[in-house]
């Protein structure tokens, strides 16, 4: 597929400079890119590679080049182009999509083996993919992708357009919503970690007999669980975007529109509130709420609640700033003693 700077802009909505006849066919970092090659610069850090740089069209945040670079005028005939957006990381994003789907299309029918129970419904636009298992009364929308060796427990609901990658497993009673994405090697409703310890104390396992609610427009990363409730529902809200390894347990709420990256573990009955961030290998405690709009660095532990929007470092997470000028007097006392 190739498309010229000026289809680019057009589509964007942004402001043309150089070479509207300039060509493009692939994609690639800004210090890579060669006349083939579309890129973009949304941060202050890259602006010096603009000036030599041999790609066929970049987007740049418009905020970043007021006095910074001299764009071309729209005589130039020759060499690249140069577009301004509003945000160039979202207009690249959504170039990619279209790319993406032109290049990954939708799959339809039902691949063999794979076992569908009696019943259930296949939608005329799906795909079941080879050695796939569908059980008893599962609802599927309209358009929905599942991969091979993808398990589906009986009474789950699958919403429309939503991905299951190979080897997911939806166990019993889950529901999924519409538009979401699960990754290879997704859990979803495995049981709660619920013991109890008897008067001999020999651990006896709690039966877990909830469910998962993922609500629409989530997306999970790869090998990521999220275990059902022991009672009621572990859910997770609309547009959360769960990254690879991540475990969340029995119980626990995820607000609208967080983010949970690498590695981060949220222990039962724990509420994270809306746009929030957890950065990689962040721990929560069990039985604790977070507010809406916190930041947490990366490696944190919340071992109690946080009731104020903030951004939070450490362990026991504290107000970041705090928590930076303790490092410093960390690092200060160490190089006394030493």
């Amino acid at each position: 597929m190739e498309f010229s700077a000026q289809q680019i802009a057009a589509l964007l909505g942004g402001e043309l400079y150089g070479n509207a006849n300039a060509m493009v066919s692939d994609v690639a970092p800004i210090e890579q890119a060669e006349a083939k090659h579309l890129s973009f610069v949304t941060d202050e850090k890259y602006i010096p590679c603009l000036q030599n740089t041999k790609a066929g069209v970049v987007l740049i945040t418009r905020s970043l080049v007021a006095g910074k670079i001299a764009l071309p005028d729209g005589e130039d005939k020759a060499g690249g182009a140069f577009i301004l957006v509003e945000n160039a990381r979202g207009a690249m994003g959504q170039l990619l999509a279209m790319v993406s789907k032109a290049m990954f299309p939708a799959k339809k029918g039902i691949e063999q083996p794979s076992f569908v129970s009696e019943g259930v419904v296949i939608p005329a636009d799906a795909y079941v993919g080879a050695f796939a298992y569908i059980g008893r009364n599962v609802r599927l929308g309209e358009g929905v992708q599942i991969y091979p060796n993808v398990y589906i427990g009986d009474n789950v609901t699958i919403g429309k357009g939503t991905i299951l990658y190979a080897g997911v497993k939806i166990y019993a009673n889950c529901l999924v919503g519409e538009g979401c994405i699960l990754h290879a090697g997704v859990v979803v409703g495995a049981d709660g970690f619920g013991f109890e310890p008897d008067a001999q104390g020999v651990n006896r396992k709690i039966p877990q007999i909830g469910n998962v609610i993922i609500e629409d427009d989530v997306e999970i990363g790869a090998n990521t669980t999220i275990d059902r409730a022991m009672m009621g529902s572990t859910i997770v809200h609309k547009n959360a975007k769960i990254d690879n390894l991540v475990q969340v347990a029995h119980n626990v709420e995820v607000g609208e529109s967080t983010f949970l990256c690498a590695q981060v573990g949220i222990a039962g009955s724990t509420k994270v509130g809306k746009h929030c961030i957890l950065a990689g290998q962040v721990g929560v405690a069990g039985h604790i709420e977070i507010a809406d709009n916190c930041i947490f660095g990366a490696q944190s532990g919340i071992a109690n609640s946080i009731k104020k929007p903030g951004m939070y470092m450490g362990y026991p997470a504290i107000d970041a700033g705090i928590w930076r000028r303790a490092v410093v007097k960390f690092k200060q006392s160490g190089t006394r003693n030493n």
